[in-house]
This record gives structure tokens, C-alpha cells and sequence, in this order.
């Protein structure tokens, strides 16, 4: 049986039916939803494969439209809106079933020497990734034991994921906490080579965890839920080539929650601290009625 990493790979590997339509597979899970990370990635690939190869992504931006339904193949049309000589862009629409679901933009811009660099230190130090327990490993020793649904979810997720500070658990645990959550994160298993299904898994894990900052003050990340959530749009700049089967850090905070909706922004850097990629997502969120 293949490991998850491979899954992923599989899942962004998408069948090319016309010369601008591609599309993917949804798999049958026990979601409400199809996950948004996975409609994002593999709007990005779709993307990328209507280019030349030789530039890669530097930004995205998305929007989700209607919740996709898991199990039914979607469908991905690129418009190739601009080829220049620095700069390509494509405007990607995810359909199913005849509704759109999903858009994305994507840049992609021809590497240059822009004769300076610089950025801002990552805000505050860090445990070692492997000095961290997974998540399943932190739910198994909380619980006495990983519940069975949570282990067989544990098997199937394509990334490792250890959080920086400890799970809450309850309503002491998150008094008086700040808006913010950091993670490492790195693909199970190798990725291969191409650049491309880097930038894309990595695009799928962006929205893995991106709302906790969100939901840290009001509810515990792990036991009974006080509020569904739902990504409304996402965007994305990648600065510098990654790998995203090695450790990365993602460091996410909230700036601002109201009128139902929670606005995200994160950090992902690499172990030496050099800063890859920013992400910001809003997010929907309504409380659940019992």
C-alpha cells in the first residue's frame, strides 16, 4: 500500500482531457466537505501545466465559492491570461457537477537578480521539530489511548504535523491566550523532484492549520466543538524555493475576528530561519446550535 506522501503525489498528479481542462480525483471521505487545501493544490498544478516549466509560482490568490462534495471527480479550466517576458498568469475555475466551486489566480514570474534582499527575523525562538510529539501521539497520551477513527485519520494524513505550544484541551488551558499558533510541518515521505508538486503540497498543508490562530482564544483545537469554520479565500507568495518534505516552520497569527469572520496570516520558514512563504486566510465562523 502506498504511504500518504505518495497519495498526495498521486492526488495532485491530474488527468489532462482537453488542452486547457484538466481534472482531479476528490476522495471519498467522512468530511462534510471537500478539503480546501486539496482544491487550492490542485488548482495550482492545473495551472503550472499550462506553462513553460521554466517559471515558478510566486503568488495565488483564491476564493472559496461552494463546498465541494468528496468522491466526485472535479474539473479544472485554465484561461491563460497573460504570457509576457518576465511575468505568466492563468485564472483557474474548479466545476463540479456544473457549479463552480472554487477560482484561483496564479503569478508566475522568471527568475531575476533583484540586486538586494532582505526580511524580518522570525518573531520569536522554537523548539527542534523532532523535540516535538505528533499530534496523534499528543491525543493518544491525553486520551490514555488514539481512538480508532483518530488513528486511521492519523495514517491517511500526508504531513506531519507537531505544534509548537501543547494542545488545549479545555477552557483554562486557552485563558488569556493571544490569537497566534505555530506548527512544524513536512511531508510523511519524499515528494520527488519537481518543484511544482513542492509548491502545490505545500499549498495543500497551508490551509491544514491556518484558522487555529482564529479559534485559539474562544474554544480548545482538539475535543467538542463550539464553531464551524469554513475558508472564504486564501492567498499566497512564495519568496524562495522549498522543499516541503523537510521540516518548515508555520507560524500563524489573527490580527482580527468579527462580524463572523476571522482574518489569518502566517510564516513559513525553513530550520536556518529564512523566511519561504506568507499565507493569509479569512476564514468563516458560526456557532454550532445543539
Amino acid at each position: 500500500m502506498t504511504n500518504p506522501a505518495e497519495r498526495l503525489v498521486d492526488l495532485l498528479d491530474l488527468e489532462q482531457i482537453e488542452v486547457n481542462i484538466f481534472r482531479g480525483r476528490s476522495p471519498q471521505e467522512s468530511l462534510q466537505r471537500v478539503f480546501g487545501g486539496q482544491v487550492a493544490g490542485q488548482a495550482l498544478v492545473a495551472a503550472g501545466r499550462t506553462t513553460d516549466g521554466e517559471r515558478p509560482v510566486h503568488s495565488l490568490h483564491a476564493y472559496f465559492l461552494y463546498p465541494g462534495i468528496p468522491g466526485v471527480p472535479i474539473v479544472y479550466q485554465v484561461e491563460r491570461v497573460r504570457d509576457g517576458r518576465s511575468f505568466t498568469t492563468r485564472r483557474v475555475t474548479a466545476v463540479q457537477r456544473g457549479r463552480t466551486i472554487f477560482n484561483l489566480t496564479a503569478s508566475f514570474h522568471r527568475p531575476e537578480e533583484g540586486g538586494f534582499e532582505h526580511q524580518l527575523p522570525p518573531v520569536r525562538e522554537v523548539p527542534d521539530p523532532e523535540s516535538l510529539p505528533t499530534v496523534a501521539q499528543e491525543v493518544g497520551e491525553h486520551l490514555g489511548a488514539l481512538p480508532e477513527a483518530l488513528e486511521r485519520m492519523a495514517r491517511r494524513q500526508p504531513f506531519d504535523i507537531r505544534y509548537v505550544d501543547r494542545l488545549r484541551w479545555n477552557t483554562e488551558d486557552i485563558k488569556d491566550s493571544e490569537p497566534r499558533s505555530a506548527v512544524w510541518m513536512r511531508a510523511v515521505g519524499p515528494l520527488g523532484d519537481d518543484p511544482l508538486v513542492h509548491t502545490c503540497a505545500l499549498t495543500y498543508a497551508s490551509d491544514m492549520t491556518l484558522l487555529d490562530a482564529v479559534r485559539i482564544p474562544v474554544e480548545p483545537l482538539y475535543g467538542p466543538r463550539g464553531f464551524d469554520m469554513a475558508s472564504l479565500d486564501h492567498a499566497m507568495w512564495f519568496h524562495r524555493p522549498f522543499r516541503a518534505d523537510e521540516w518548515l516552520l508555520y507560524d500563524q497569527e489573527s490580527p482580527i475576528a468579527v462580524g463572523g469572520r476571522g482574518l489569518a496570516r502566517g510564516r513559513i520558514y525553513d530550520l536556518q530561519g529564512r523566511l519561504l512563504v506568507t499565507v493569509v486566510q479569512e476564514g468563516l465562523f458560526r456557532r454550532i446550535e445543539r
